[in-house]
């Protein structure tokens, strides 16, 4: 496949998947996942969580979770985060959880540096402790 096809399919299948015709974006991203790519990894990993254009599977929603995360993908790090926290797709583990909401809070997610507060504060996976809660709060709220 040359640049340009990847390009263009992984543009149509974000698109399909944004448009919530999730069949079509499992056909798209399912190629482009396996040669790598973070951004079809998350969103295969999304539609395979939640049963969206095929049946739900968690190994499969957790392997390409893992796989995208990996890779530096926010979004995924924040999704395989909770996964650990709840044990959906996962084994439950609050320090595993804390490990990837910070690599995501890290990168700027504001959802990921209030969950990571939110851990700190609960003493969850993490110390305990409340300045450092209160860092990653300020952080959430100040969009760094």
């Amino acid at each position: 496949m040359s640049q340009n096809d990847f390009d263009m399919n992984l543009t149509s299948g974000v698109s399909a998947f944004e448009s919530k015709h999730f069949a079509k974006a499992m056909t798209l991203l399912s190629p482009l996942a396996a040669n790598g790519n973070p951004d079809a990894q998350y969103r295969l990993a999304v539609m395979f969580q939640n049963g969206l254009g095929h049946v739900k599977n968690a190994a499969e929603a957790y392997k390409w979770m893992r796989a995208a995360a990996e890779q530096g993908h926010a979004l995924a790090q924040h999704g395989l985060g909770f996964m650990h926290l709840q044990g959906e797709c996962a084994g439950k583990d609050e320090a595993e959880a804390a490990k990837w909401f910070r690599l995501a809070a890290e990168q700027g997610l504001a959802g990921s540096q209030m969950t990571l507060g939110m851990l700190y504060e609960q003493g969850l996976g993490v110390p305990k402790d409340e300045a450092e809660a209160k860092k990653w709060y300020q952080r959430a709220d100040s969009g760094n």
